[in-house]
């Protein structure tokens, strides 16, 4: 429609919106939170199993290291009976049932860990499914302005990027934060029961452990949102540069977009060298510390097994505990990265959910299958805020059949005017009626249903051309189709296609015209057959033969019906019934065509101005 200079906030996000960056936190963390415990208080049952058999799952795999511990001691103490001959050797019937229970025990960790991974993964579908669905129908209760201050790739990153991190990250956090905190409790318990004074010796490490890898998270989180940042500076980049691509070329700035280009890449290397650097240095220190604590256990192990404090086996165990004591700590500090990323994630999706929405339909709506056309405008006031008056005191009747053409300068007030018409905004004072009915009597659907648009930017999608036309009226028949697209003058050019009617267009629409695409939309509305039309500047893009065809075809359409024509070009409106002329919200002149010319006021400068020429 025709673009009027409406001062919306300002637009956020770029190329494919502004989905949650790694390192990005949420605004409100505890209220994100809050919001999707709520939502998982649904599946409450099945996340108390998930967390049962994740603390299962960890206890077995714990008590994996004793047990083969004792298999070790069993090895080491028939060796040295056979040796001091106070023993037949080795039991190996006694270590074969060790290894079994050892066996089991890990066969159990495993089962339960398929377990609560399959049942997580349940809900964390579930919850994804749901978020969609919610997301979607909440699309069709938010009013336009919400849409017209964001763009599309930002509104569309809730439903795809921003769901699908709250899903991955959900899915990992809370069997890992489960397992980790078991993990890293069982650990130290099995630890203490070995032998106290080990333990306490390898606890002397964390602090230096929680120091370097704060240290490195730290570091590694400002070069990974850096990297986030210019990534999207270059793709942003690309995309405007491939899709102006003829104009970067005909104003010769190929070498400065490459060079935008090689500044904005430079800056990305850079940052994502850097970040991978620190991240890659998490699993050195985790190795290095480890190998400390190695160490130490067997210098103070060896100690306490020659004093008979200690049995071998014990070294063995408490070494694989040692192991991995430090990696549910390693895995709680990338949780927390995760339940931030998770949160961002969250917040945004669930500030889409809790926008404000339309104001509900009444409940005994009017009958609109009875709407002929007559359609009344009183004092009618609207603003998108308070400070933001569009349209002051617009009043004008007009009668069933009628063509009423709106024109102005930009910024005059004619989109907005058709948008209350058709309810997309409500009026801020007034009313707009509909013969005699306020149109806020209606439901919004079926008051929609009783209008048919054309507009100046067409819309196809990807089916058949058939399909397309069929789109005006679902259930309608091959026959039907084919006489709207003969009214519309479309028949022809279609039965030249390939597939004729059974042709698809695809998604860019670029096998077919400018032309012929808005002579299928017209089609499209006269398959509808509405009471009330609203037509843009239909032909400012096509040539001077398809102009006269589209013309023709809006002629038709507009037969029997009232009719609100938006128009630029004032020379496509001289056969209007009624031209309405706006400036800053107001109607300033109403007439024909003629009547204006004759009063030389604001219209007649307006079409004089498309026709002045300058003399050489």
């Amino acid at each position: 429609m025709s673009k009027e200079k409406i001062n919306h906030a300002p637009r956020r996000g770029g190329p494919g919106g502004n989905s949650a960056m790694m390192g990005e936190k949420a605004k409100d963390f505890k209220g994100t939170m809050k919001s999707l415990f709520r939502y998982l208080s649904t599946y409450k049952i099945a996340i108390f199993l998930v967390i049962l058999f994740s603390i299962g799952s960890a206890i077995f795999s714990i008590i994996g290291p004793k047990v083969l511990g004792r298999a070790t001691t069993e090895i080491y103490n028939g060796l040295i009976g056979k040796v001091l001959g106070t023993s037949a050797g080795i039991d190996f019937e006694k270590i074969a049932g060790i290894l079994m229970t050892l066996l089991g025990l890990y066969l159990i960790s495993m089962f339960f860990s398929y377990i609560q991974t399959w049942i997580m993964s349940g809900v964390t579908q579930k919850l994804t499914y749901r978020l969609r669905k919610e997301i979607s129908e909440k699309i069709n209760r938010i009013p336009l302005k919400y849409f017209e201050s964001r763009t599309t790739g930002e509104v569309l990153s809730r439903v795809t990027n921003d769901v699908d991190t709250m899903s991955q990250n959900l899915d990992q956090s809370v069997t890992q934060v489960v397992s980790s905190m078991t993990l890293l409790i069982g650990i130290l318990v099995m630890m203490f029961s070995i032998n106290v004074t080990m333990t306490l010796i390898t606890l002397l490490i964390i602090p230096l452990a929680l120091f370097l890898i704060t240290f490195v998270v730290k570091h590694s989180q400002k070069y990974f949102l850096a990297q986030q940042e210019y990534l999207g500076h270059v793709n942003g980049q690309v995309e405007e540069v491939y899709g102006g691509h003829d104009i970067v070329s005909m104003f010769n700035r190929e070498q400065k977009s490459l060079e935008e280009f090689r500044v904005n890449n430079n800056v990305l290397y850079r940052t994502a060298w850097k970040s991978q650097f620190f991240s890659s240095l998490m699993h050195p220190i985790i190795t290095f510390i480890g190998n400390i604590g190695y160490v130490l256990v067997s210098i103070l192990g060896g100690y306490m097994v020659i004093k008979n404090r200690i049995e071998v086996g014990d070294i063995l165990s408490f070494t694989q505990y040692t192991r991995q004591f430090m990696n549910p700590i390693t895995q709680i500090a990338q949780i927390m990265n995760l339940l931030q990323s998770m949160a961002a994630a969250g917040e945004r999706v669930f500030e889409f959910l809790n926008a404000e929405e339309e104001v509900p339909d009444t409940k005994t709506p009017a009958d609109p299958s009875r709407m002929e056309g007559n359609v009344t405008f009183e004092h009618v006031q609207f603003g998108y805020n308070d400070n933001q008056i569009i349209i002051h005191d617009f009043n004008t009747s007009v009668k069933k059949g009628q063509k009423i053409a709106i024109v102005g300068p930009t910024g005059a007030g004619k989109t907005t005017m058709v948008k209350l018409l058709m309810r997309f905004y409500d009026v801020t004072k007034g009313s707009i009626k509909v013969d005699g009915v306020d149109i806020r009597d209606y439901k919004r659907d079926e008051l929609r249903s009783q209008f048919g648009m054309v507009l100046q930017d067409t819309w196809l999608y990807s089916d058949t051309v058939r399909e397309n036309i069929r789109y005006g009226k679902l259930d309608a028949s091959d026959e039907e189709v084919e006489d709207a697209a003969i009214a519309a003058h479309v028949d022809h050019f279609i039965r030249t296609l390939p597939d004729g009617y059974d042709m698809v267009i695809n998604e860019e629409s670029d096998n077919i015209s400018q032309g012929q695409k808005q002579l299928l939309t017209i089609a499209r509305v006269i398959l509808k057959d509405p009471k009330i039309l609203i037509l843009d500047e239909a032909t400012s893009s096509v040539d001077t033969r398809t102009e006269i065809l589209i013309q023709e075809a809006m002629d038709h359409l507009m037969e029997g019906r009232t009719s609100f024509i938006i128009a630029h070009r004032l020379s496509t409106i001289k056969n209007a019934d009624l031209i309405l002329v706006m400036k800053d919200g107001d109607i300033v002149e109403q007439g024909t065509h003629e009547s204006l010319l004759e009063k030389n006021g604001f219209y007649a400068n307006l079409y004089n101005s498309q026709f002045d020429t300058v003399e050489e």
